[in-house]
């Protein structure tokens, strides 16, 4: 099977896991066959494998039944590929916090694996060190673009944390396809204007270039198009529009296909997410997180430049 090769990477080399261990495969009815695959591969490394299903809900970040909750609690590794991601989720982080390594993998597609697992993970971790190193201890993000995006996120005391792929160490988390590094910025500080014109969460490619305005850490106004208007709607209340990350790709064999999971991972992209920043160092708890992806991007921190139209220097 083609897919063997990348579900091998996944469970030996991002997840280690081992004969005496024991996995989980969270996955619902869409994806039920990519679950398959990593469950029939997982019993041939792990003495206890079980595969379930949940019900795919309205929008990223919402809880699953309890039933699911209460047995990520019992697995050494927790892979979640699902169409709504469960990341910022109760369920994750409280089977995080009880040692389990998790990788979720929200909306993963066939294409996707094969693309962008058979990486040198090495040399993600290698780009993400040194953006970190360079992003430490700054007070303001500056993003521009040539399309119009010029945005200012404050984000001192806030920590930026790397998704490199390899989640082997006890309580371990990240997403794959992996490449990226991310941070929850200061909330009420963020203003200015982003050109979406890559993809918006579950919606896919824009139709059009979308500007999305900001003011004090929340969204004012958003504008142009189908898939504008749509995410629109998503935002049900105050703290869905709140700016709750920020984010740079850095996985060199991702590519924009309007899937969110592989966009914000390219390299030479950045993304920000809205809603839910609780569970990486932000305040605010909602059951809704939602990434737009931005091209091509001129970073500055403070005075220093990171990236100039999504060229690393």
């Amino acid at each position: 099977m083609p897919l063997d090769k990348p579900a091998k990477i996944i469970l030996k080399d991002c997840m280690n896991l081992k004969g005496n261990e024991s996995c989980l495969i969270v996955t619902d009815s869409k994806l039920k066959n990519i679950g398959k695959i990593l469950y029939k591969n997982s019993l041939k490394i792990a003495n206890k494998s079980k595969i379930i299903l949940t019900k795919i809900p309205e929008t990223h970040g919402t809880e699953p039944p309890e039933g699911v909750a209460k047995e990520m609690l019992k697995y050494d590794v927790v892979l979640m590929p699902t169409t709504m991601s469960l990341s910022h989720t109760r369920a994750r982080e409280n089977a995080s916090k009880n040692g389990a390594r998790i990788a979720s993998m929200p909306g993963i597609t066939k294409q996707m694996m094969e693309r962008t697992l058979n990486v040198d993970f090495n040399k993600i971790i290698i780009i993400n060190k040194k953006l970190i190193k360079k992003l430490n201890n700054k007070n303001k993000i500056k993003i521009t673009t040539k399309k119009g995006t010029s945005i200012e996120f404050y984000v001192k005391g806030r920590k930026w944390i790397g998704d490199d792929g390899i989640y082997t160490k006890k309580g371990a988390f990240g997403n794959l396809p992996a490449g990226e590094i991310f941070i929850a910025p200061l909330e009420n500080k963020t203003s200015g204007t982003i050109i979406v014109d890559a993809s918006i969460g579950s919606l896919g490619k824009v139709d059009k270039k979308i500007e999305i305005a900001v003011k004090k850490g929340f969204i004012e106004k958003i504008s142009n198009g189908k898939t504008a208007n749509a995410f629109k709607k998503s935002l049900k209340n105050k703290l869905y529009k709140n700016v709750a990350e920020l984010g740079i790709g850095t996985n060199y064999k991702a590519k924009i296909t309007g899937n969110v999971l592989e966009d914000e991972k390219v390299a030479g992209t950045c993304h920000i997410a809205f809603g839910n920043n609780r569970h990486f160092g932000g305040k605010v708890d909602v059951p809704f997180h939602v990434d737009v992806v931005v091209k091509n991007p001129t970073i500055y921190a403070d005075d220093e430049l990171i990236m100039e139209n999504g060229k690393i220097p």
